[in-house]
């Protein structure tokens, strides 16, 4: 990973991701471990990551942010396969190199460990094994999520369920109902349609008619207000209480 070092050591028992990070299930000695061994890295919007192909040197997990993680094609083409918020992990034990490009999407700070080390640490710390494995298992069900809302879902069934995944995550972040919650789409409205097979136009005119019909407010360019999470999660298509993703 490229970015700047932090000077500043965060106590990990105030971090913000403490009880979701690959780090919540630790006891105290190990808890005390993982701060030795932890450092911090700062990224602005727009930077690479990590690029494909690279060696994998650091693991860690989000703190504040959003990356995107993006696979490119042999013409050019790029199609963003997924996202990065805070406590999700970045890497994985036991490979060597990067298969996709990580780019911030905003100001992004990650909390990393040496490969070598956490591997380590993963022999003798059953807690970080589990939560790994948890945060692995939440992985691949997004990814089949993903799935079918790229080969099943209508445009507005699109567009309403990346609305409740991101509202989903900022009401966890702030340990409040999703109801009423204002967020911040991490994507501007191009690199929406991208992420999910639409159009510029048409992601912003099913914003417009989510907008419209009183699903959603738009307050600004990028900032949208979710007054109801069930009337949300009736647009996204899906028969369950979770509206697919989840958080």
């Amino acid at each position: 990973m490229a970015g700047l070092k932090l000077k500043k050591q965060e106590d990990c028992a105030s971090c913000p991701i403490r009880h979701r990070a690959v780090c919540s299930k630790c006891e105290p000695d190990e808890l005390s471990l993982l701060e030795q061994m932890k450092t911090y890295r700062t990224y602005e919007a727009g930077e690479v990551m990590v690029w494909a192909g690279e060696q994998i040197t650091h693991l860690g997990s989000v703190v504040d942010g959003v990356a995107s993680i993006n696979r490119s094609m042999e013409d050019g083409r790029l199609q963003v396969v997924g996202l990065l918020l805070p406590s999700d992990f970045i890497g994985r034990p036991g490979r060597d190199r990067v298969i996709y490009d990580i780019v911030a999407v905003t100001h992004v700070t990650v909390c990393q460990f040496t490969k070598v080390e956490f591997e380590r640490l993963l022999e003798t710390s059953p807690a970080v094994g589990s939560r790994l494995l948890e945060l692995t298992l939440d992985e691949l069900d997004a990814a089949r999520e993903w799935m079918l809302l790229l080969g099943c879902k209508t445009a507005r069934e699109k567009v309403a369920t990346f609305i409740s995944m991101i509202a989903r995550r900022a009401a966890l972040e702030a340990d409040t109902s999703v109801d009423g919650v204002t967020i911040a789409l991490p994507l501007s409205r191009g690199s929406m349609g991208n992420f999910l097979g639409l159009t510029l136009e048409t992601a912003s005119r099913q914003m417009s008619a989510l907008k419209n019909d009183g699903i959603i407010e738009l307050r600004g360019s990028q900032q949208v207000y979710v007054p109801d999470l069930e009337a949300l999660l009736d647009e996204t298509g899906d028969d369950d209480d979770d509206g697919g993703l989840p958080a």
